[in-house]
């Protein structure tokens, strides 16, 4: 019996290495907005399982920068060519800890919800905080979040999902959302929370790292029988 046990147990350790064995790697790649920087690699025994697949990086991750160690963004599958799997941006978020460090008494913090429309149709649901100098009442936080909602629309018009993005990113989005509110009340920090995109639009395509960049279009060529002497002469 004894020996029948361990046959078994042999065997089933062989068909593990057997099903590693059919594995390949696969490298996974940000879109074009991030310079289609390699977020890494993941075993496959079928490239189609890879589609859907999502994974982090945190902007530190991807171009160096200390700073934004904090800022992680999210990445979904969306085609695999070869051994390269090429992802869309779908999200973006803060570490918890980095969200703690921010909290401190005698102040308010506001959580807000925006879902913008995206110059080239992407629909993305914004969660910034508000930090303000000192306690306020709801009324003023109601206030906040108005004025927030409509300078987010605004940002929407004017930008498209790449756009946003880097706003987020470089903090271009806290400024002027920041900016704003100290209209209302004296306000010590804003920060985007997290991001979602909800529908993917169907503008400019720099979401995807495999879309083919655009050609430029030629000069037509001057044809060969129209003369210099031809050209200079006036119309009839």
């Amino acid at each position: 019996m004894a020996a029948t046990k361990k046959a078994s147990t042999k065997a089933a350790s062989r068909k593990v290495k057997d099903r590693w064995k059919a594995k390949e790697w696969y490298k996974i790649y940000a879109p074009r907005m991030f310079n289609q920087a390699q977020l890494g690699e993941t075993p496959s025994a079928d490239a189609t399982n890879l589609i859907g697949r999502t994974t982090e990086a945190t902007v530190h991750d991807i171009n160096g920068d200390f700073s934004k160690m904090h800022v992680k963004l999210k990445f979904r599958v969306q085609d695999v060519s070869g051994f390269d799997a090429h992802t869309v941006f779908i999200g973006q978020d803060l570490t918890s800890d980095y969200i703690r460090r921010l909290t401190r008494r005698k102040r308010t913090k506001t959580d807000h919800v925006i879902d913008v429309r995206t110059k080239d149709g992407y629909l993305i649901r914004v969660k910034p905080m508000s930090i303000t100098e000192k306690r306020i009442q709801s009324s003023q936080e109601t206030a906040l979040r108005t004025i927030m909602d409509e300078e987010m629309r605004k940002m929407g018009e004017e930008k498209t999902i790449s756009e946003i993005v880097k706003a987020i990113i470089d903090g271009e989005m806290a400024h002027r959302l920041g900016t704003v509110c100290k209209v209302i009340v004296p306000i010590k920090r804003v920060e985007i929370r997290k991001t979602e995109v909800l529908e993917m639009g169907s503008g400019p395509q720099d979401q995807l790292v495999f879309a083919p960049e655009p050609v430029p279009e030629e000069a037509p060529a001057v044809p060969a029988e129209v003369t210099e002497e031809a050209a200079a002469e006036p119309e009839q």
